[in-house]
């Protein structure tokens, strides 16, 4: 194929954003600029950027709401979307798409969040904060990956499918808790009218239509209702993700059989002089794009469509509006408040211990096994950087608090518990090598 000179211009741009690790330094960026700003004689445009008011809808369901509730409550959604797409496949033909598969990543899961929130509970009982228990449960996928590639090409490939189903499994579990535990209030009215278009979603699933805008437009109103129902909007994101159809239209062995006979044909096309093709090759051309729409999951399109938005331009929109916190002289001493340090040993003590004993439990009592090539090290690894939460942590800290004092002071533990946990996962990862290693 012949390269156009534009391609050779954005050969690099494209290499790096295919990269696995790409993800984590846009994020880590983000955060960056998010606390310098706000350290620097400019704060006060930070905040007030973040506070513009946006308007959208009409009459009685007129939303006027800051930047940054757009970010949270809208870009989030399409984020937990995409998360509830992640969850659908996982579930259909992934690593938690059968018990034996599921178990281990989901107890390492279970473990990890039980006992950070225990951890962070026990620290701020009695205090007016208990309410935070949910901040040091949540892992963050994209950092966490990104770190573990930066770990070494010697990383067995299936540390990285362990890790990654724990993250989604331990997505799955906050979002469970944000439903179940950071709703308010319910308004039953909005909350019926979503459900009754979210079963209109789930019957044209059933159905058979595959038509993108269809979901879409309904989704929006689903999304509509949850908002204004008081159940977080973030919620109806992964229950539309949930109603979006997962089945081909044709088999492999169909579509492949069908592929050889259009390309035969168009092989045997008499081809026009020139750059342009004949009548019959441009009507296989469309048959070929028509048998692979039909190949294709509906699931699938969407979520590879979505996933450059959410990594490159909604993670960190919501890391630039959500990470901006003041670090004086006194950033370290202030750390001895309940909250930092309920946040801070939840993610990084708590974290390691809940994640590697429930890996522990399960393989010692037989109920699973080790992923392939992979040793206690490597466990060690990755029970550390699943202390790395910072963009659901975040997220979650928003719902718990309303004081601006405890927000920065979770921040505060957020952000240090990050650091450790993920640079001490980067040291025993760097270290660590595959099952047998010393034999061969």
């Amino acid at each position: 194929m012949n390269e156009a000179p534009i391609d050779y211009l954005l050969k690099p741009v494209s290499k790096f954003i295919h990269q696995e690790f790409t993800g984590g330094i846009i994020l880590f960026v983000s955060v960056l600029i998010a606390i310098i700003w706000v350290n620097s004689p400019w704060s006060a445009s930070y905040h007030h950027l973040w506070e513009t008011k946006l308007s959208v809808g009409i009459n009685n369901y007129l939303l006027n709401q800051p930047l940054h509730i757009w970010i949270n409550d809208g870009l989030m959604a399409i984020f937990f979307f995409v998360i509830g797409l992640e969850l659908k496949r996982e579930f259909i033909a992934g690593e938690l798409s059968t018990i034996k598969k599921a178990s281990l990543p989901m107890m390492a899961a279970l473990g990890g969040m039980l006992v950070p929130a225990l951890l962070y509970f026990l620290i701020n009982i009695n205090m007016g904060s208990e309410h935070g228990w949910g901040i040091p449960m949540a892992t963050d996928i994209a950092f966490a990956l990104a770190l573990l590639s930066m770990s070494g090409n010697h990383i067995p490939a299936s540390v990285k499918v362990f890790l990654s189903a724990l993250a989604v499994a331990d997505d799955l579990g906050a979002v469970m808790v944000i439903a179940f535990f950071y709703t308010p209030h319910i308004s039953l009215v909005p909350l019926l009218v979503a459900a009754g278009f979210l079963s209109v979603l789930a019957a044209g699933n059933f159905l058979g239509i595959r038509n993108t805008l269809f979901f879409l437009i309904i989704g929006i109103v689903v999304w509509a209702g949850f908002l204004f129902s008081g159940v977080h909007a973030t919620i109806a994101g992964v229950l539309v993700a949930f109603t979006i159809p997962a089945r081909t239209r044709i088999n492999e062995n169909d579509y492949a059989s069908n592929i050889k006979k259009y390309i035969a044909k168009f092989e045997k096309a008499i081809p026009q002089n020139g750059s342009l093709t004949t009548t019959e090759q441009h009507h296989m051309i469309e048959k070929i794009k028509m048998l692979s729409q039909f190949a294709e999951t509906p699931l699938q399109k969407i979520e590879y469509a979505l996933h450059p938005w959410v990594a490159f331009v909604i993670m960190p929109l919501f890391a630039l509006a959500n990470a901006g916190m003041h670090i004086g002289s006194d950033f370290f001493s202030s750390l001895g408040n309940p909250v930092s340090l309920g946040v801070l040993l939840g993610l990084v003590l708590g974290k390691f211990i809940g994640v590697f004993s429930f890996t522990w439990l399960m393989v010692r009592s037989g109920f699973a096994q080790l992923p392939a090539s992979a040793t206690w090290q490597h466990i060690s690894g990755v029970a550390t950087l699943a202390g790395v939460g910072f963009t659901m942590s975040l997220f979650i800290t928003g719902l718990a608090f309303s004081s601006e004092l405890l927000i920065d002071q979770a921040k505060y533990g957020i952000l240090l518990a990050s650091v450790i946990a993920g640079s001490v996962g980067i040291f025993i990862l760097k270290r660590s090598k595959p099952e047998g290693f010393n034999n061969q």
